[in-house]
């Protein structure tokens, strides 16, 4: 890829970062964004197609790199209890980014993002459940309900909350 075009993606993401700390997504504009970037309209319409679009691809960068640190992502199966705490200490490691991308009207995207990778993933490995209504299920209530067991639960120790979390999931 052309080093140019990698730099203007970057400025972009650096500006929308910085717009994102201080403000809603709703209330930012490609011409706020671009003047902050150093960047014209036209080298943001060459990236996105809109705000949304960038906020989508950054936020699914950000689900990707939660979930590619989990070291064994079948363990959502094999070892729930595992996996669950890799996936909680991940989202606290890249918590400062996930607060910032993921607030306000773009909150409840970090979990529905998070199944729609883990389940991608699993799937490749077990295609066997990607039609199993069960498993399906299963999985939404352990992602979902982990993650907001964990963010209500906030004033309590964290490594508590996720190991409680763990052996919830490790439960059939």
């Amino acid at each position: 890829m052309d080093i140019r075009v990698i730099k203007s993606n970057r400025k972009i993401i650096d500006a929308f970062i910085e717009l994102r700390r201080r403000k809603p997504i709703e209330k930012i504009s490609v011409t706020e964004l671009c003047k902050l970037a150093g960047i014209n309209k036209s080298t943001f319409y060459a990236h996105y197609n809109d705000i949304y679009d960038l906020s989508d691809t950054i936020e699914t960068r950000i689900v990707e790199d939660v979930v590619s640190s989990i070291e064994v992502p079948e363990n959502i199966l094999e070892n729930p209890n595992v996996f669950t705490k890799e996936l909680f200490y991940a989202y606290m490691d890249n918590e400062k980014i996930i607060s910032v991308i993921f607030s306000g009207s773009r909150a409840a995207l970090l979990p529905q993002k998070t199944e729609y990778i883990i389940k991608k993933l699993l799937f490749k490995f077990h295609p066997e459940y990607e039609n199993d209504i069960e498993m399906n299920v299963l999985f939404s209530i352990k992602i979902y309900g982990g993650f907001y067991a964990f963010k209500v639960n906030g004033k309590y120790d964290p490594d508590k909350v996720i190991s409680i979390i763990g052996k919830l999931n490790d439960s059939k």
